[in-house]
């Protein structure tokens, strides 16, 4: 709240009327007057720093709905637009997985441009990005060109998701990021509960283009209240030349890595394509220690513990729990013989307790260390996984439910605290390169999610159709996948605690 015009006169009334209208009509400045109507002062409800704060928050959680919803809706549309463009298995392969290599490989490159040259611009850019393409893949009249928008769609998710917490980080101070950073998580798996539920909706009742064009509104109106709401921008590493040639390299590094691992037993040439992404990461790590503004600086990590354990446990995190739900929704359809609707209702229990939970995880790392609470969090998750190790084929649904609940409050706990870590333990000048790495290591653990049930499936059912597969093949293929997952998570819990203490860490600093 500011004052103005601070010459205060004596005055033995004041219009108590007229203040009270102000306040019911809204107005966020309120003008005090005395009985001759001679103005005494004004203050403001709403000063710059709220309202900016205020939107910054509105953009930001606006923003981040987008991409979950869409990776979770697009899923039940596949059927539909391999029918309307007569397209084989391949190809439709090509429409999930493009976006997510687009966004995985230009995450990094992104988060450091917006260092650079300022994260709003990134930012806005992105989102126009992906309201356009969104509309184009609506709009696409063959696969080809589909996939293609798909590729720039992400490449606009990448700018989003390398600039909003940056953005959120910038603006919040650090006693109040942890509940923003929660209020931006329960966004993301808002989108993440309401992808199938809404996403089925419209492709069941007007298409499966309605999912795209649905969208690309949402982004268009994100996209206006950045523009016309946010104001002011933030350049972290101002004047600093960008590392091209290291950004060359972790592309193709990493779609390299990424698709040979998620293709490492469907495709004859993955295996090569996974090694050579290996050799070209060796040649990006050797270059980036060579030249003076690298695109990834790797002194921030070997000086960082917090920022180092903090990724290792969220690419620890990703790796356990993400094929969870394709394991789970396999389990329901074909051994239990539910339908798709149905089995995502279940599902629904985890993102759903996620959403709620968030905020207050957040909140919990602004007044604890973040290690305990995600920590705790981690082994939560480990012992709902230990549970899902004992699944059998007349295991009872309320137990599934339950176990889906205890596990999303476990994944609840430990995201929003373990983002918080990571953005309170770096300058302000590395912010969008923070967000962007811990977005990398989500992408890439859920790649090697992926990866381990393509193995368990192909050494317990082989390569048969689902729909011909065993149910005890299935079963086994599941219990060994829960077992593995639930070792990597206890490994994760260690990982979590060895981050170290962010709040003291700050306190010292601000001390000096």
């Amino acid at each position: 709240m500011t004052v103005k015009k601070g010459k205060v006169r004596k005055a033995p009334y004041f219009y108590v009327g007229i203040l009270f209208l102000q306040l019911m009509i809204g107005t966020s400045t309120i003008v005090c007057i005395d009985y001759f109507g001679n103005q005494l002062f004004e203050v403001e409800l709403m000063n710059d720093e709220v309202s900016l704060k205020k939107y910054a928050l509105i953009s930001a959680t606006m923003a981040a709905f987008l991409a979950p919803f869409m990776g979770s809706s697009i899923n039940l549309a596949i059927p539909a637009i391999g029918e309307e463009f007569q397209t084989g298995a391949l190809l439709l392969g090509w429409v999930v997985s493009c976006y997510l290599l687009a966004s995985a490989a230009f995450l990094v490159p992104m988060g450091r441009l917006a260092d650079i040259i300022g994260r709003k611009k990134v930012f806005v850019t992105g989102v126009f990005l992906f309201a356009v393409f969104s509309l184009m893949c609506g709009l696409a009249s063959n696969i080809k060109l589909f996939i293609a928008y798909r590729v720039l769609q992400g490449i606009g998710s990448a700018m989003i998701f390398g600039t909003n917490m940056a953005i959120l980080t910038s603006v919040y101070p650090p006693r109040e990021r942890g509940k923003v950073l929660g209020i931006n998580s329960a966004s993301i798996y808002l989108g993440l509960s309401l992808g199938p539920v809404l996403g089925g909706f419209l492709n069941h009742r007007f298409g499966w283009q309605f999912i795209f064009y649905f969208s690309s509104l949402w982004a268009i109106a994100a996209l206006l209240v950045i523009i016309f709401k946010l104001k002011g921008e933030w350049v972290g590493a101002k004047g600093q030349k960008y590392d091209s040639v290291g950004a060359l390299l972790y592309f193709v590094s990493l779609v390299a890595f990424m698709y040979g691992l998620s293709s490492f037993t469907s495709v004859n040439w993955a295996p090569y394509l996974f090694v050579f992404g290996l050799a070209v990461l060796g040649m990006f790590v050797y270059y980036e220690t060579k030249v003076t503004n690298p695109l990834l600086d790797l002194k921030l990590f070997i000086n960082n513990v917090t920022l180092t354990f903090s990724n290792l446990a969220a690419f620890i995190n990703y790796s356990a729990t993400f094929a969870g739900t394709f394991l789970l929704s396999l389990y329901l359809q074909s051994v239990r013989g539910y339908d798709s609707q149905l089995s995502g209702l279940i599902l629904l229990a985890q993102p759903l307790i996620m959403a709620l939970l968030s905020p207050v995880a957040g909140t919990l790392s602004d007044r604890m260390e973040p290690r305990k609470v995600a920590s705790a969090g981690m082994a939560i998750t480990t012992i709902s996984l230990f549970v899902f190790c004992f699944l059998g084929p007349d295991t009872s649904i309320s137990l599934v439910m339950g176990n889906l609940l205890f596990m999303g409050a476990g994944f609840a706990l430990f995201a929003s605290p373990n983002t918080n870590a990571v953005m309170s333990s770096v300058r302000k000048e590395v912010y969008g390169l923070a967000s962007s790495t811990l977005g990398t290591m989500r992408l890439v653990g859920q790649s090697v999610s992926m990866a381990i049930v393509t193995l368990m499936l192909s050494h317990f059912v082989g390569n048969v159709e689902l729909e011909f597969a065993s149910t005890a093949s299935l079963i086994n293929c599941t219990r060994v996948s829960f077992m593995v997952f639930t070792v990597l998570c206890f490994i994760g819990i260690f990982a979590s605690l060895a981050k170290g203490n962010v709040h003291i860490a700050k306190e010292v600093k601000d001390t000096n």
